[in-house]
């Protein structure tokens, strides 16, 4: 049996602090948000763009565009693509964004439609639209709420009031908030001028661009729902309006199509060089295609019936004008195709830099500037399409988030439509989550592909299994990079329903590791299945844990176009947990309602009980199964029913007894806002973290009531999340992984918090190398007139100290959130950080260093940084002194694995902290030595000024003579810029501190001739020293006495120039 020895001693660490953080039972808990506001959630990345379907463009400012994420916000750049950056964090309280449109007139006015019309199996639904007019810096609701899902906006070109939005509405369920809307004063009231009926809504708007009176509008019947989706009907049609969309007629019957039948998605569009020609792509069988009418939509032809413009025609159907050559059009689908004769042909597509094409905007004014959106994102091209910017931008839509037994551990999960990413989460400083726009850093893929869950070995470090939809299933060695299929049922059932799949796998289906023994994986179909032989056999374990109801394992894709890709693969096992106290106790629950627990599986033949809970409405999909890290026989359910008649309701279970009896638990949680996974913390009991389609909540008293732990993480789907070590990690659909660190602050959140004069929380224990700073939390009940913050050895010495600013000089001082403090990153000394006095929650953070050498003003270094001496792993003490009274706690400062893997020893980093101290204080003294020097030269000079008396210019010239002979000789006075060093070599001071840098770089033991190295520069130091003396002895002692002589003040050589 192979176990994990991590998961052990969290095990141990976990039932110990048990009997120490365990809050009282009885008693519900909730905390004012103030008390521990200071913890940040940080976007780790990585920095690689996710789905987009919505971009716009301005020809008033040739540079600016806009692209809509999907689940990511709205995003501008003001130079042409080269940097973006989001707009409506904080602004609005939906993230996906699936229309925006600029105004002609004015392009400070913006107008976004939120929700998404291309009906995938993973959507996220809107709150209505927004208008800004200020270029997206504030946002007002301006209504459509109930919508939900919005295609398309258009803007008066002359009139920023007039817009019109074209409504699709709900996914699931009819409703009668659908169809194109119109408002005549800015968003202030909306009419509802074209509606067809509740289960059809618009989905392509177009204006004339030299009539806005003359409209054009698509009506799509369709839905989508758990098990699969339908595009196409009797409602779908063509729409025209002649007077600005106050009436509309029906001009579908002029398309000709034939035999009469039902039609699905189309897009259209208008040519600008001519108002007769307009296109419409329409989804038929058998007449579908591309149809041209050179008469403003009286008549049309076919012209174009290409399956690869029409192919999966609910995600793409997008066709778009030329605004200046009335024979060049656009489609877009999983390409981005260009037509040159009107639309009979389309020859090529045009190189991206991501497939599955949403959205194109083209400037009225110049052609080739052009804005596309993507699966990737948004990409602008300014030469029609030859080259495109790149989608730098951490927007990846994650389905699910797991962390690896690394030191520091790894962020993995499947990307839409990329690939799988693990990423650092901390440390390394060039491989490091932490740096870059956003996060980003570095990432690798580890196996599998866009959809699915990843479980990374616990032991073999190296070894992910990673899912893929249609049952993929691979095991890939990061280290050599050999890559293995070990599907399960290895029959690809692409293009299938799932009543005629063999095994049905969903498109995201589980992996797991068994908890006792790293040689036991188990994965679902619509069973549950086991190997011990690393995928080469497996041995099913369950029967069918499903409802398998024959109305949700049909065809999906509707009456004209199948679409069959594994999302609606329906009745299958979609959660699994097997329990981290017993190996014979597994919880499986299926997409379709059911939950099943196995108290046997380590049988031939386990035996499974089915107890959903009773309450569960019928397909509520089991989202997510934990089990309780802590207590045997409990476990935390959730359950998704989105796409099932359009139920947004929140579902959490609780049981204590191996699901005989079940609790919902959703106080707190808003009616609206659907709960897709929930983890309890493995350090306090009942202490639980939420994720949900708007944000995360938390509960401290076992879910009997929830609060959001929002802080400044922005509205995104949360798709999952962990509990690793001291930090929160979250998988987000729309804006990548993001980490709440020191997340201790909430395991030690008690009632006596919030009456207390000042808390000081106890901090985490920093991993050298991997943390650069040891933050420390403190609450304040009201602003404090002085707060100090000391850092001490384990016997009380004190090697760094903090004061906060006075109160007149704080307001602009205050540590800001994302500063590192504590002297920075690796920074300077650690004396320049000022703790905050403000009320509230504070952090404030240590660099975990000393005090660096004194300075002095215009000092250029080649190769050396003030960095103070790193302190060596051990136990430390933080003191908060708040207005006289002190509060104390204890933390360790832990070694670096990695280090101790090469078999550095905590003697050896001693030896590199005293020499480390040893060589700054020998920079401090090269520095104070100039100070000196220059101080005396100063003052020689106002004497001279002073008096014109012949000796005592000529001794004043003799002392500022040799004494800048010493001071060229430890500082190399003829630097002026930072490479001045290439033509006037360092000196004595810079060789010095460059040593410093050398020595405290690597984790490790100094060498031998760092010591000797050491030597010799401190004695050639010590010798400038012993003349600068010599010099004070002898001609500053006459020029003194010369100075008393004529009435005049000596000259302090003691003086620094401060």
């Amino acid at each position: 049996m192979r176990i994990a020895l991590r998961t052990l001693v969290q095990t141990a660490l976990s039932l110990a602090l048990m009997l120490t953080l365990a809050p009282a039972p009885t008693r519900a808990q909730s905390y004012n948000e103030v008390v521990y506001d200071a913890l940040r959630w940080q976007n780790v990345g990585p920095s690689r763009g996710g789905r987009s379907t919505a971009v716009a463009g301005s020809d008033a400012r040739p540079l600016e565009f806009y692209f809509g994420a999907t689940g990511g916000g709205l995003w501008k750049t003001t130079d042409g693509g080269s940097n973006w950056s989001v707009m409506t964090d904080g602004k609005i309280t939906s993230s996906s964004v699936g229309a925006v449109a600029v105004c002609e007139a004015d392009p400070d006015v913006v107008y976004i439609g939120t929700g998404e019309t291309q009906i995938r199996g993973n959507i996220m639904q809107g709150d209505g639209a927004y208008k800004s007019t200020d270029g997206g810096t504030t946002w007002q609701h301006i209504g459509l709420r109930e919508t939900q899902n919005i295609s398309r906006i258009r803007i008066h070109p002359e009139d920023c009031d007039v817009a019109w939005a074209a409504a699709f509405g709900v996914h699931s369920a009819d409703n009668s908030e659908r169809g194109v809307f119109k408002t005549t004063d800015g968003g202030e009231s909306w009419d509802l001028s074209l509606f067809k009926s509740a289960k059809a809504g618009a989905t392509d708007l177009v204006l004339d661009p030299n009539n806005p009176d003359v409209l054009y509008a698509t009506i799509w019947e369709a839905w989508r729902k758990s098990w699969g989706m339908s595009s196409g009907g009797n409602d779908s049609g063509l729409w025209k309006s002649s007077d600005g969309g106050d009436t509309w007629r029906d001009i579908t019957s002029r398309l000709g199509l034939e035999p009469a039948g039902p039609i699905g998605k189309m897009g259209v569009a208008v040519s600008g060089a001519n108002s007769d020609r307009v296109w419409v792509l329409v989804e038929h069988e058998p007449g579908g295609g591309v149809f041209r009418s050179d008469d403003a939509g009286e008549s049309w032809q076919r012209v174009n019936d290409e399956r690869k413009l029409r192919q999966r025609a609910f995600y793409y159907t997008r066709i778009y004008a030329d605004p200046q050559d009335e024979d060049v059009v656009y489609a877009l689908n999983t390409g981005l195709y260009r037509s040159n004769d009107g639309g009979e042909t389309f020859p090529a597509a045009i190189n991206v830099p991501h497939g599955d094409n949403h959205d194109l905007w083209i400037s009225a004014t110049d052609p080739d500037r052009m804005i596309n959106s993507n699966d990737g994102g948004g990409n602008v091209s300014v030469n029609g399409g030859e080259t495109w910017t790149d989608q730098e931008y951490p927007t990846a839509q994650f389905y699910r988030v797991i962390t690896t037994n690394h030191e520091p551990y790894h962020i993995c999960g499947a990307q839409q439509d990329n690939s799988t990413a693990c990423t650092p989460s901390s440390g390394w400083n060039h491989l490091s989550a932490a740096g870059g726009f956003g996060g980003g850093g570095h990432f690798y893929s580890v196996g599998g592909c866009e959809s699915g869950y990843i479980a990374p070995h616990p032991e073999d470090l190296d070894v992910f299994y990673a899912g893929c939809y249609g049952g993929s299933l691979s095991r890939y060695d990061h280290g050599t990079g050999f890559s293995r299929a070990v599907n399960v049922w290895p029959e690809n059932p692409m293009g299938e329903s799932a009543e005629d799949i063999r095994e049905r796998v969903q498109w995201t289906y589980p992996i797991v590791f068994d908890k006792h023994d790293s040689g036991i994986l188990y994965t679902g179909t619509h069973k549950v299945w086991r190997t011990t032989t690393e995928g080469q056999s497996w041995q099913q374990i369950s029967p069918d844990l499903t409802r398998n109801d024959a109305s949700t394992v049909g065809p999906s894709g509707g009456p004209i176009t199948r679409d069959q890709t594994g999302v609606e693969t329906y009745a299958t096992v979609f959660a699994i947990s097997p329990s981290p106290h017993d190996p014979n106790v597994i919880w499986v629950g299926s997409d379709d309602g059911y939950l099943h627990i196995t108290r046997d599986a380590r049988a031939a033949s386990p035996s499974w009980a089915n107890v959903t809970p009773p309450d569960a409405p019928d397909f509520v999909r089991i989202n997510t199964i934990e089990a309780s890290p802590i207590t045997p026989g409990k476990a935390y359910v959730a359950g998704i029913r989105y796409l099932v008649d359009n139920d947004r309701s929140p579902y959490v279970w609780k049981t204590e007894d191996y699901g005989q009896s079940w609790t919902k638990i959703v106080n707190g949680i808003p009616a609206d806002d659907f709960i897709r996974a929930v983890r309890e913390d493995p350090e306090r009991p009942g202490l639980l973290y939420a994720a949900s389609e708007r944000t995360v909540y938390i509960s401290w008293d076992d879910g009997a009531n929830w609060q959001t732990l929002t802080m400044n993480l922005p509205v995104v789907q949360v798709s999952d999340l962990v509990v690793e070590d001291h930090d929160l990690v979250i998988s987000t659909h729309g804006r990548a992984f993001w980490v709440m660190r020191d997340i201790d602050v909430l395991r030690q959140m008690n009632p006596g918090v919030e009456t207390s004069d000042f808390w000081l929380f106890e901090p985490r224990d920093p991993v050298r190398r991997f943390d650069n700073t040891a933050d420390v939390f403190y609450y304040l009940p009201s602003e404090a007139g002085q707060v100090l913050v000391e850092f001490a050895d384990a016997n009380g010495n004190v090697l760094s100290s903090h004061m906060s600013l006075p109160a007149a000089d704080s307001a602009d001082a205050e540590e800001d959130d994302a500063s590192p403090g504590g002297g920075g990153f690796g920074g300077s000394g650690g004396g320049a950080a000022r703790p905050s006095r403000s009320e509230g929650s504070n952090r404030f953070r240590w660099n975990m260093r000393l005090e660096g050498w004194t300075d002095f003003e215009g000092r250029i270094f080649w190769a050396a940084g003030n960095q103070g001496p790193a302190v060596v792993p051990g136990r430390y003490q933080v003191r908060l002194t708040v207005d006289g009274e002190t509060q104390t706690q204890d933390f360790e400062i832990r070694m670096n694995p990695r280090a101790s893997a090469e078999g550095v020893t905590l003697a050896d980093l001693q030896e590199r902290f005293d020499l480390t101290v040893r060589i700054r204080d020998r920079v401090t003294e090269a520095h104070e030595a100039v100070l000196r020097i220059r101080s005396i030269k100063g003052q020689v000079d106002e004497r001279l000024e002073e008096n014109d008396n012949t000796e005592l210019a000529s001794l004043g010239a003799t002392v500022n003579e040799r004494l800048g002979e010493v001071e060229g000789e430890i500082y190399q006075v003829r630097n002026r810029s930072n490479q001045d060093p290439l033509n006037y070599p360092i000196k004595l001071n810079n060789k010095i501190a460059a040593l410093q840098n050398l020595v405290q770089g690597p984790e490790s033991r100094p060498t031998d001739q760092s010591y000797e190295v050491f030597e010799v520069l401190s004695s050639a130091l010590e010798l400038e020293l012993e003349q600068m003396t010599l010099i004070f002895q002898q001609d500053l002692a006459r020029l003194n006495e010369l100075l008393r002589q004529l009435g005049l003040e000596p000259i302090d050589a003691e003086r620094l120039i401060t």
